[in-house]
Parts: structure tokens; C-alpha cells; sequence
């Protein structure tokens, strides 16, 4: 048999055999790595939307779950909604804390336990659905100094359900109360699927636990009292007494400057739209 030839160790190749291992080039591993980054810079904005429509889609979860827990409390207690008094005035101070549906305090509180007494509670024990996914606000001290851990809650309940009559008569010649319904068959203008109930609130006017709007009178004409949050790409998660949830994209970004501060010209069809999903004093 004859036997292949083989070539002897140490034998150099010829100019035809292909070396087997051979490292990258100092350009050719730029180019790899450049490559990586451009994947990288096209797919980081594709995640960082679907990381926020995670959000948006979390907070109108946990809005829905309130929501349910709101109605629950009316069908056990007789068509009475649940108590919304916990209530701050705009010159400081409190013009009434009671029952209420959740009377904690965002700010300050590092543990859950005044939420725990709202009267919701019993009726859904997770405390993740009082907190927007997207709300990085931190609780703070008394004196005002921030803390590294996030507030238990993002979401406010509005005045127009079971809120201020009992409480605030704004002092004019006859007396002006914030109109509110107390039960849920009483709600007729506007109707319950234009109704907002709860509404994700900007964290610098998160005082108490009620989203309040003025009447319309000319010392309280077009200002915030509350203002939404608009974290969900200018937009704000709102529940509607008939059940629904839904995400509302904001014309114009929510800048908070001060209490009470009035909206700018290119907010004014979102402060129209928070006004017409509350109850006025001329509604019936």
C-alpha cells in the first residue's frame, strides 16, 4: 500500500495552504463594534417604548382595579359612594381628614399603614395598585428634604364623587359649595362613561387624597387646583365611573410652578376636557 505523504514537523507550508486560525485586524474588530452600536442605537428606542406602553398599560390596570374596588363599596353599602374626605387647602392646612377612601399621606408616608384604613382596602389587599409603574416620585421628609424610596401612591380620587359639600362652602352671597354626588345612581351630568373617578396626578400638587377643580367663578377661574401627570409620553391614565380606563394624550405638557397656578393658553383644551369630566354646579 502506498503510503501519503505527510509533511514533516516543522516544515514550512506552502504559498497555496490557507493558515487555520488567524486573528481580527484592528479594523476589522472596529468594524464589528461599530456595527454592534448601530444595532444597538436602532433597537434601544424600540425598547424603551415597549418599557413605557408597559407602564401605560400597568397604570390603566391598576386604575381598573380601583375602579372595582370603588363599585364593590357602593353595591355593599346601599348606592353610597365611598367617603372622599381627605382634603388640603391650596394656603396650607387641612380643611378636613375623616373616612375616607385612602387617608394616607403620599409625601411623607414610608410605611403602608394609613393606607391600609381606607375603606377600599379590604376590598383589593395589593398595595401596587395605589402606584404608577412610571412614577419615580420619593417620599419626603417633613421638612421637605427627598428620600431614595419610592410613594406608595400616585393616583388621587376626584372631588365630584362623594367629595366636598360636607365640608368647604366658598364664602359668597348664597353660599357656592364644590358640587359632588354621593351615590352612584345620582350621577347624570356628566354621565357616568365621561365621569372620571380616579386620575393619575402630577406628584408636585400630590397633597391629600382628592383631585379638586374650581367651580366656575371668577375668583377661581381657570386654575389648577390638581394637575394630572402626564409621565406616559404627555399623556395621563384616567378611570370613568361606568368602569373604563383610558389613556388621554395631553395637548401640552404639565409644567407644575406653583399652587394654584393658572394653565397656559396651550393647556387650555386639556384643563376644558378635566372640567368637563367633573361635576359643576350648574350639572344636575
Amino acid at each position: 500500500m502506498k503510503r501519503s505523504a505527510q509533511a514533516e514537523p516543522g516544515a514550512s507550508r506552502g504559498p497555496g495552504v490557507a493558515s487555520r486560525w488567524r486573528a481580527f485586524t484592528l479594523i476589522e474588530l472596529l468594524v464589528v463594534i461599530a456595527i454592534i452600536a448601530i444595532l444597538a442605537a436602532m433597537l434601544l428606542p424600540s425598547l424603551s417604548k415597549a418599557k413605557e406602553k408597559a407602564w401605560m398599560v400597568g397604570c390603566l390596570n391598576n386604575l381598573k382595579q380601583l375602579e372595582t374596588c370603588w363599585h364593590l363599596y357602593a353595591v355593599d353599602n346601599n348606592d353610597l359612594l365611598p367617603p372622599n374626605n381627605s382634603i388640603m387647602s391650596i394656603q396650607g392646612g387641612v380643611i378636613a381628614a375623616s373616612v375616607s377612601w385612602c387617608p394616607d399621606h403620599a409625601r411623607t408616608d414610608t410605611t403602608t399603614t394609613d393606607l391600609e384604613t381606607g375603606v377600599l382596602f379590604p376590598y383589593n389587599r395589593s398595595f401596587g395598585i395605589y402606584h404608577c409603574p412610571a412614577d419615580r416620585s420619593t417620599v419626603e421628609n417633613l421638612d421637605g428634604t427627598k428620600l431614595t424610596q419610592l410613594r406608595n401612591r400616585s393616583y388621587n380620587m376626584s372631588q365630584s364623587v362623594n367629595g366636598d359639600p360636607d365640608f368647604w362652602q366658598i364664602p359668597v352671597n348664597p353660599p357656592v359649595s364644590l358640587p359632588a354626588w354621593a351615590k352612584f345612581s345620582s350621577i347624570r351630568q356628566p354621565s357616568p362613561s365621561q365621569l372620571f373617578v380616579f386620575i393619575d396626578e402630577h406628584p408636585d400638587t400630590l397633597l391629600d387624597a382628592q383631585f379638586g377643580n374650581p367651580v366656575q367663578l371668577p375668583f377661581f377661574s381657570q386654575i389648577w387646583f390638581d394637575m394630572p401627570a402626564d409621565r406616559h409620553n404627555q399623556g395621563g391614565c384616567l378611570s370613568f365611573a361606568d368602569g373604563h380606563a383610558q389613556r388621554v394624550r395631553w395637548k401640552a405638557p404639565k409644567v407644575f410652578r406653583y399652587l394654584g397656578q393658572p394653565p397656559t393658553a396651550a393647556e387650555m383644551p386639556d384643563y376644558q376636557f378635566i372640567q368637563s369630566a367633573m361635576r359643576k354646579p350648574s350639572d344636575k
